[in-house]
């Protein structure tokens, strides 16, 4: 199709439907979830989450240094109870640290957002500990008024921020609000009996304020966990597409969106392009005939075997009227990207890589299938298993045997093509066409892997198309920073031939040709130093950092 996505895709296991083999959900880190867990939430939810909770032990530890040693240092005289190394300078220091701790394990640790989310917990407990020994361990104050037992201890703000800032289940929140909110009656009593701090108050009247303030707190945490529980439960649903469920949106553009997906029985993740309904047609015809023709294109795309053709796995229709695909996932980065980031690249190189791609065109070709769209863009270079510079070749168009209503979808907006790599016969709207516009867009490809510019770069879409249509091109020797060889030239520019008779006559000889030239240039150890130096594996998930992402560029 004529819309490209220029995102890390990975995963190149072959199929056309995903299996439902019975397996547990996993994690986005690739751990299994637990049950009772949060595992219903989203999984961007979670991470952000886990984001929150390491910011609120910073600013725990912080806030906590700043209330309770800033004043024993600043005004020690005032305080004469306070010992630097008593219990509750010890117990201050390993609140500061513990906040500290959580800080860290956000930033560098390597836990499952969900199970970083039930450390948190633990971390909630211990830090209203934390606050109610700094306010309760001197003492209980002594009042007379009921009205001086309206003030709200600091624990209870702390206990209704953490269902915001850690969510869970509304099970676990009810426990750990009513852990938190039990830990002022328990360093009162610790005060009382091993301190010998005579309680002034009466112990009913302890409770009763205990009662109206901190858990009453506790339950308000628990309504409101239930509410961004139940909030998690609807967006989960609403990102749930057929047996995946949408992870992470890895961009977006004219003809839809692009996210990083997961079979929710199986570990496989993949990648769902969701096409826009608006641009499936206003009318019910006009609807009927784009879906036609995106289930011709999923199904033809599915039916290939190449390796370097991207899998298809499933395709359909959302309740809200969008098409989707899901794809196989991939590591790397597209032609397009790599020239704009590192420059052209060598004729060795070039020839290893467009052989990939005539690999996958030959066989579309053979099927009756062609492309129509073969751009940098829509052609990938990627990590896959031990292998680097494997080329996946994306975003297959219709079958060459066009049916009567295909030039009305067109008009609705699934123009085919790109203008800076359209062969004449396509940019003069002629019906008849076949494989060998394809070859001419390899040519136009090979020309802006050794030059870093297209071969026609009119003011305005037209008259590249004209460009195309009437000029000649320039050989990519008189363009390209490095030398680039006769035979080299003589391949592009016979691709790059006005008439179709005139190039060559199948991606086969076009392979062949490639592989005679510099065949010994580039090889699997140079891609795999390159790799190395400028695209290392990098993070917990062992995936090449993503680069640019100009998706759906049509």
């Amino acid at each position: 199709m004529s819309d490209s996505d220029d995102v890390p895709w990975q995963d190149a296991e072959g199929g056309v439907r995903a299996v439902r083999l019975h397996r547990a959900p996993v994690t986005p880190t690739g751990e299994p979830e637990r049950a009772g867990g949060p595992q219903t939430l989203p999984p961007e939810l979670l991470r952000d989450a886990s984001r929150r909770l390491g910011w609120a032990g910073l600013i725990y530890a912080a806030g906590y240094l700043l209330a309770y040693w800033a004043p024993f240092f600043v005004n020690r005289a005032s305080h004469p109870e306070m010992a630097l190394l008593g219990p509750q300078s010890l117990f201050a220091l390993a609140s500061i640290a513990l906040g500290l701790v959580i800080f860290g394990l956000s930033r560098y640790g390597r836990m499952a957002p969900a199970r970083f989310l039930d450390v948190g917990l633990v971390f909630a407990v211990f830090g209203a500990l934390g606050i109610s020994l700094a306010e309760f361990w001197p003492g209980f104050p002594a009042t007379d008024s009921p009205l001086d037992f309206l003030g709200v201890p600091w624990e209870c703000v702390w206990i209704l921020i953490i269902p915001l800032l850690a969510p869970n289940t509304p099970g676990k929140i009810l426990i750990t609000s009513l852990a938190e909110a039990s830990t002022g009656p328990l360093v009162v009593a610790a005060m009382t009996v091993f301190r010998g701090v005579p309680l002034e108050v009466t112990p009913p009247r302890v409770l009763t304020y205990f009662a109206f303030t901190t858990f009453l707190c506790a339950g308000i945490a628990y309504v409101i966990s239930r509410i961004v529980f139940r909030y998690g439960q609807r967006l989960r649903k609403a990102r749930e597409i057929g047996s995946y469920e949408l992870v992470e949106r890895l961009g977006g553009g004219g003809m839809g969106d692009v996210w990083v997906a997961r079979h929710r029985l199986l570990a496989r993740p993949a990648a769902i392009k969701l096409i826009r309904p608006e641009l499936l047609g206003l009318d019910a015809r006009g609807r009927e005939r784009a879906i036609t023709r995106f289930e011709r294109e999923a199904r033809a795309t599915a039916a290939l075997r190449s390796m370097h053709t991207v899998g298809v796995y499933d395709f359909g229709l959302t309740d809200e009227g969008a098409f989707f695909y899901v794809m196989e996932l991939l590591d790397g980065i597209s032609l397009d990207t790599l020239v704009r980031e590192f420059g052209p690249v060598s004729p060795g190189r070039a020839a290893y890589l467009l052989r990939q791609v005539c690999h996958s065109l030959g066989e579309a070709h053979a099927r009756g299938l062609v492309h129509r769209d073969v751009k940098p863009a829509n052609i990938f270079v990627c990590r896959l298993g031990p292998d680097v510079d494997f080329v996946k070749v994306l975003d297959f168009g219709l079958v060459k045997e066009l049916q009567p209503e295909e030039s009305q979808v067109t008009q609705q907006g699934f123009g085919p093509g790109t203008p800076a790599y359209m062969a004449p016969e396509l940019a003069m709207g002629r019906a008849a066409f076949d494989g060998r516009a394809d070859l001419y867009a390899v040519g136009c490809v090979l020309y802006w892997l050794l030059t870093g510019e297209p071969v026609f770069d009119g003011e305005t879409p037209m008259a590249t198309l004209i460009a195309h249509a009437q000029q000649a091109p320039p050989a990519p020797s008189r363009k390209a920073p490095g030398p680039v060889s006769e035979a080299v030239d003589a391949l592009v520019l016979a691709c790059l031939a006005k008439d179709p008779a005139d190039r060559p006559a199948s991606a086969a000889e076009v392979a062949a040709r490639l592989e005679a030239i510099a065949a010994d240039e580039w090889s699997a150890g140079a891609a795999r130093e390159w790799w190395d130096r400028h695209l290392p594996v990098s993070g917990s998930a062992g995936r090449t950092p993503a680069r640019g992402i100009p998706v759906a560029s049509n």
